[in-house]
């Protein structure tokens, strides 16, 4: 069951403070994206495809103060007191998220070699050309496998966000993460690096470099403490 790159998220305390991170690090202010409102969250997103990481885009993603709480744990630790006090210091790539065509079996298998990535729901968000479908696995804490470094597990109905996103600009290059498990080895999406595994333990989660309006830029998680 391969996996792909299907998008990286980037958490903000508020989604204005999100987009304007983007417009000074990235050069660029995206419009397209919408809520969920079964999670209580609003978004923008934008395409970073490159010929390494082909319908790879990148979600900007925050807390809607209009919608009501869930009455659950908001997927990529959004409720977590450690991470937004990471976010008072400005936003943060927080996680990633692979595609695959049989979600249920690729979840078993990422369970079978030591992550769990929780259950599988259906999640949907409505869009001026219509609504986009999904099903996505989720855990019910909340957490990020790996503390990010492995992924949310997607998979989407028809229509794919970036068949209708605009170029951006922005292009992703290279990407790594640490502490992917040996015995996952064969599930790592294509042109995704692990990090040695002697320094791990001090690696960010996530390391991603993007071509863009602004130049090359390099972004990396930060393992919460706490």
């Amino acid at each position: 069951m391969p996996l792909a790159l299907d998008h990286l998220v980037l958490a903000a305390r508020t989604l204005a403070e999100g987009l304007d991170w983007c417009e000074a690090t990235l050069g660029i202010r995206p419009e397209a994206g919408g809520r969920h409102v079964f999670m209580g969250t609003h978004n923008r997103v934008f395409t970073i495809a490159s010929a390494a990481f082909p319908r790879a885009y990148f979600e900007i993603i925050a807390i809607d103060p209009a919608l009501s709480a869930p009455g659950r744990a908001r997927w990529f630790d959004l409720d977590d007191v450690a991470l937004q006090r990471v976010l008072a210091r400005g936003p943060q790539l927080v996680h990633w998220v692979a595609r695959c065509t049989d979600i249920v079996a690729a979840c078993a298998a990422m369970r079978a070699g030591g992550v769990d990535c929780g259950g599988v729901e259906r999640a949907e968000r409505a869009t001026p050309r219509g609504p986009l479908r999904w099903q996505i696995s989720l855990r019910a804490d909340g957490h990020r496998p790996l503390a990010g470094a492995a992924p949310a597990l997607i998979a989407w109905d028809d229509a794919h966000p970036t068949d209708t996103l605009p170029d951006s600009g922005v292009a992703l290059v290279a990407m790594s993460v640490a502490g992917w498990p040996e015995a996952l080895a064969p599930l790592l999406p294509a042109g995704i690096a692990r990090a040695a595994a002697a320094a791990s333990g001090a690696a960010p989660p996530i390391s991603v470099r993007m071509a863009s309006p602004r130049g090359v830029v390099t972004l990396q998680s930060t393992r919460l403490e706490g």
